[in-house]
């Protein structure tokens, strides 16, 4: 007999079909919210650690630009100190120069010439004064060109000059420099600090004064005849030293010694030197000129 179901079983299934399909979707919603977070905590890590890994990097930038501050500050520093240093070696070198340079000149100029002024602009030393001829002029150029301190004198300017019309009626040694009829105006060049001191004997690379080394004692020679000193005993002090003997006398035969070698001749004075006069006299002409 064949059955025949009359129920309405074709509902029933769509609605099973229909319950599993939204549990599916459920699913399948909380499958991509948890996968969702999941990436996003994911990311959010990542994001931090850059942060944290920037932060880092920035401090360490900043200490580094510290660091080159501070770096930049120690170079300024060095080369101020070396700029100082530098200064400081160079007047080392120079200390003497001016010593030598007044020196020489006073040992150069001759009669009738008077210097008013002097200026220095490296190696370049520029004389100014008042003269009485033309041929002192020359005189005083040749003596500064063999004094060794002042090499390669260049006359500049030498004019002529009204002597009535420089006198202001004052009396003294100003007025005494005004009566000179002829100015003019010598550059000469000074020596480095290698010539100066190759040109001074005495004197190390850097200027100091050089020492000299002692000179080895040489040990006294025992004569032939003489005899060794015997050790004292125990228990006995030591005797004395014998004095030495006496020198031999001479032979009536052998030769007198040599006389001692005369003192050398003192170096001749420059042309028209005026050492004989006193150094005040130059002083006051100076000072006089000065004021």
């Amino acid at each position: 007999m064949a059955r025949i179901n009359l129920l309405p079983w074709r509902a029933e299934r769509r609605k099973q079909r229909q319950r599993e399909f939204y549990a599916m979707l459920g699913m399948a919603a909380v499958g991509g919210l948890l996968l969702s977070l999941m990436i996003w905590f994911y990311y959010d890590r990542q994001v931090s650690g850059q942060m944290d890994r920037n932060a880092y990097l920035e401090a360490e930038i900043e200490k580094v630009k510290e660091q080159n501050k501070e770096i930049d500050r120690l170079d300024a520093q060095k080369e101020r100190l070396l700029a100082r240093k530098k200064v400081i070696e160079e007047l080392q070198a120079k200390r003497s120069q001016m010593v030598h340079l007044f020196d020489a000149l006073v040992r150069t100029i001759p009669d009738g010439v008077v210097l008013t002024a002097l200026k220095q602009e490296g190696d370049v030393l520029t004389l100014e004064g008042r003269t009485q001829s033309n041929a002192r002029v020359s005189a005083y150029m040749r003596n500064l060109e063999t004094s060794g301190w002042m090499t390669n004198p260049e006359l500049s300017i030498i004019e002529a000059r009204d002597p009535e019309k420089d006198k202001d009626g004052k009396v003294g040694p100003l007025a005494d420099i005004k009566a000179l009829p002829y100015v003019f105006v010598v550059k000469v060049k000074l020596p480095a600090q290698s010539e100066e001191v190759s040109a001074t004997p005495g004197l190390n690379a850097d200027g100091s004064v050089a020492t000299a080394a002692p000179a080895p004692v040489a040990p006294l020679a025992a004569g032939p005849g003489a005899a060794t000193p015997a050790a004292p005993a125990a228990g006995q002090p030591a005797a004395a030293p014998a004095a030495p003997a006496a020198a031999p006398p001479a032979k009536p035969n052998q030769p007198a010694a040599p006389a001692a070698a005369p003192a050398p001749a003192p170096a001749p004075k420059p042309e028209g030197s005026r050492l004989a006069q006193p150094p005040q006299a130059f002083n006051a002409l100076l000072q006089g000129d000065r004021a």
